[in-house]
């Protein structure tokens, strides 16, 4: 029974080894195919691209700080709005702007009037020194016409003729004129050198240029531009973040009030490992995918930049890799991606939103770093162009006013930062006063 029970189970054994013989082949088999394979994608296909999902959108958060300082009046946007460039976001209270915006537009009237005077002394000088020069003639007549006495009676004294007295007399009349003529000469030097100290201050220079003149006008631009600073535009398209100003909070320039975010100017900072840098190049194309929409959305961007340093290198607290407890860790470096601007509107990102992104590396013909300057602005503005020029215009009608030619003039963007119910205390200085022709030149 035993043998017969034995049997089989050696001869199940024989013939099950050519099934595991050709298992074994059959997996061996894949496990080759399946290396070659991946041999073959990495390649054909893999080689060609660098990949991370260690990559965020970036963007800029534009702080809106005031250049002055007063209270908050009035808030007109909020977190999540969206703000045009020029929008209005925050006012302060305008009263003590306009108060030193009336006091520099009096002291630059008055300034002015000063000046008018240094140039018509000019004239009123010269006519001196004519008048000056009149009497060291006539002294010079009465001069000559003492000598001419003096002599005659000098000439009859030898016959008794004329008293001593009389002579005496002469010789008086003589010294007078003489000291006449001393003093008018002393007069017109002294003219002459009001002239010239005079002149000195006036010359080569216009009422309008001249530097007091100009001095006051620098006060006026300054107030000027502060009554209109007492509201914060937006400087850009964007939506509003982190709000933190409240109604009726005194604020110091400079202190933050809110941000504003352009999302139509986002990139995206993807941070390779430094083995996948020898590939990367400037102006390589790159496929982006974001958790926000998931697989179904493709941005198509552009390498613009790689970064000068690791995010270590550049960490508020490096790692300090002088101990003795040493661990190599891979760094990683970022690099900026330029994104499509129509896809970008099409699904709008936000800054800090996770990425993946795909660099194709097959054409390395370009740079690593780039080795010429920009030449336009990164960004910019033209909402604060027009205050400038606000500012110049109340100082010429401040100006006009006061030369005394012609009449008064009114500046609509002066009228404004006054207010409609400001008390005008340049009402007199717009008042005409007569001129002479000379002020204009």
């Amino acid at each position: 029974m035993n043998d017969a029970t034995q049997t089989p189970v050696t001869e199940t054994t024989v013939d099950g080894n050519p099934k595991r013989k050709k298992a074994l082949t059959t997996l061996a088999v894949v496990v080759v195919l399946a290396a070659l394979g991946w041999a073959g994608y990495e390649w054909l296909v893999a080689s060609h691209y660098e990949d991370t999902d260690n990559a965020y959108v970036e963007g800029n958060v534009i702080q809106v700080t005031p250049q002055i300082s007063g209270t908050v009046i009035a808030i007109t946007a909020d977190n999540t709005d969206f703000v045009r460039a020029g929008q209005p976001l925050v006012k302060f209270d305008p009263t003590d702007a306009k108060v030193a915006l009336q006091q520099a537009e009096a002291n630059l009237a008055q300034t002015v009037r000063q000046v008018r005077t240094l140039y018509a002394n000019n004239g009123t000088l010269q006519a001196q020194i004519k008048l000056r020069e009149a009497d060291v003639v006539k002294a010079q007549s009465d001069i000559a016409r003492a000598r001419d006495d003096l002599n005659r009676r000098q000439a009859l004294a030898g016959n008794g003729a004329v008293s001593k007295e009389e002579l005496e007399h002469a010789r008086t009349q003589l010294a007078v004129a003489e000291s006449a003529q001393a003093a008018a000469q002393a007069g017109v030097v002294a003219a002459r050198e009001q002239l010239a100290s005079n002149q000195s201050m006036t010359e080569g220079t216009t009422i309008a240029q001249h530097p007091s003149v100009e001095a006051a006008a620098a006060k006026v631009r300054e107030a000027y531009l502060a009554t209109q600073r007492a509201t914060m535009p937006a400087p850009v398209d964007g939506y509003v973040a982190r709000r933190s100003v409240q109604l009726g909070q005194r604020v110091a320039a400079g202190t933050p009030l809110m941000a504003i975010v352009p999302l139509n100017q986002v990139w995206v900072d993807a941070n390779f490992k430094e083995v996948q840098l020898r590939n990367i190049r400037i102006d390589q194309p790159v496929t982006l995918t974001a958790d926000l929409y998931g697989s179904k959305v493709e941005y198509k961007g552009r390498v613009v930049g790689l970064g000068a340093g690791t995010g270590a290198a550049f960490a508020l607290l490096p790692a300090q890799n002088a101990t003795g407890n040493w661990i190599k860790v891979v760094q990683r470096v970022p690099v900026r991606i330029a994104l499509d601007p129509q896809q970008l509107a099409a699904h709008p990102l936000r800054v800090g939103l996770s990425m993946d992104a795909t660099v194709d590396v097959r054409h390395k013909d370009g740079k690593t770093l780039a080795d010429v300057p920009s030449t336009v602005p990164t960004a910019q503005t033209n909402v604060y162009a027009a205050l400038d020029e606000g500012a110049n215009a109340d100082v010429r009608r401040v100006i006009a006013a006061n030369l005394g030619v012609g009449k008064p003039v009114s500046s609509p963007a002066a009228d404004k930062a006054h207010g409609p119910g400001a008390d005008r205390s340049l009402a007199a200085s717009r008042a005409m006063v007569p001129a002479a022709a000379h002020v204009l030149n």
